[in-house]
């Protein structure tokens, strides 16, 4: 067996077809309850970058045959000591050395650009919860990689939720929330409030538990959130917010995004969900989520599930995505290597 590997990128039309083609198989295999893989989407991986980060990429061949790609992120503007993988294998041609030689190329490359760390996230089976592929979690503990934060993916089915629960624990909630009040729009952020959001966005990688994933805050003004917006628009993104203002200040204090993508209408992602610490403990949360859920599905009724992830560590959020409906899947890994 003979197994190259090229870099490529967007002007590549053809290698960007063979990898966008493995990716799909990938995630038809391995995560079969996702939506197909957006073209549009991953079309976007090259052409409307996140601000701040480089990618760099390579297609593996066995044999001639497309077999496997490597991404890896490059933050440019903190965090430079790190990066982030996704190694993926076609399904049909897993254990035969393609995603060793990999992860040997991203090594040297990764090394080659001053990086110290690489992480990359793995799926596996919960109990009682679908099968998943163990191939992920083995090789990256062959690898030489260490579990360094453990994460579950919960899942809300539309059909299922409580809501007269949810009624009764909002109206619970409203009590404690005076002083504040739910803002919502959709897609980019107006002006008012672009500056809050950037404060809040820039505290998920202080605030969220980490475990031992070694990655500092990440310095996100407006600037960056416009970039990332654009980039949003470009993969088809559509995307639903929702924030609390502290009335007596005039600050966006809480803050939650949903959104859907551009290949089907039954699928959403709860992305950040944040609270200003100095606002906690007055269900900020709990409402800003529940009403977000609300202004959801008032402009996509076909949505049906929504997948979120969260620490297996993070309480708080855990027990608020509980009390929406989230249902536990599967887990998740976050997995560390030094180089």
């Amino acid at each position: 067996m003979s197994i190259t590997i090229v870099p490529f990128d967007g002007a590549d039309r053809a290698a960007v077809d063979e990898a966008y083609r493995v990716g799909a198989a990938a995630t038809e295999a391995d995560l079969p309850d996702f939506p197909p893989s957006c073209r549009q989407r991953f079309d976007g991986f090259f052409h409307a970058p996140m601000p701040g980060t480089r990618s760099l990429w390579a297609l593996a061949r066995l044999d001639g045959a497309p077999a496997g790609y490597l991404q890896l992120d490059l933050p440019q503007l903190d965090n430079t000591d790190n990066a982030t993988a996704e190694l993926t294998v076609h399904p049909d041609l897993r254990r035969r050395g393609v995603g060793r030689a990999l992860r040997e190329y991203g090594v040297r490359l990764l090394r080659q650009h001053d990086r110290k760390r690489v992480t990359a996230m793995t799926v596996s089976t919960l109990p009682g919860g679908p099968a998943r592929t163990v191939a992920g979690h083995a090789f990256a503990a062959a690898m030489g990689a260490h579990s360094a934060l453990a994460e579950v993916r919960r899942r809300l089915t539309i059909a299922d939720i409580d809501r007269v629960a949810l009624r009764a624990a909002l109206a619970d909630a409203q009590p404690h929330a005076e002083g504040y009040r739910s803002v919502s729009w959709q897609g980019t952020t107006p002006p008012e409030y672009v500056a809050d959001v950037a404060y809040l966005d820039g505290r998920l990688m202080t605030d969220a538990p980490l475990g031992d994933v070694q990655w500092e805050p990440e310095q996100v003004d407006a600037a960056r959130i416009r970039g990332n917006e654009r980039a949003l628009d470009a993969r088809g993104r559509r995307r639903y917010h929702l924030g609390m203002l502290h009335e007596a200040s005039g600050r966006l204090v809480a803050w939650t995004l949903l959104d859907v993508g551009a290949s089907v209408d039954w699928h959403a992602f709860q992305q950040i969900t944040i609270v200003d610490p100095t606002h906690r403990g007055h269900r900020l949360g709990l409402i800003a989520k529940a009403e977000n859920l609300h202004h959801l599905l008032t402009h996509e009724p076909a949505v049906r599930v929504i997948d979120t992830w969260n620490a297996a560590s993070n309480s708080y959020m855990v027990a608020i995505n509980e009390q929406l409906g989230f249902r536990p899947v599967d887990a998740w890994d976050n997995w560390q290597l030094t180089l």
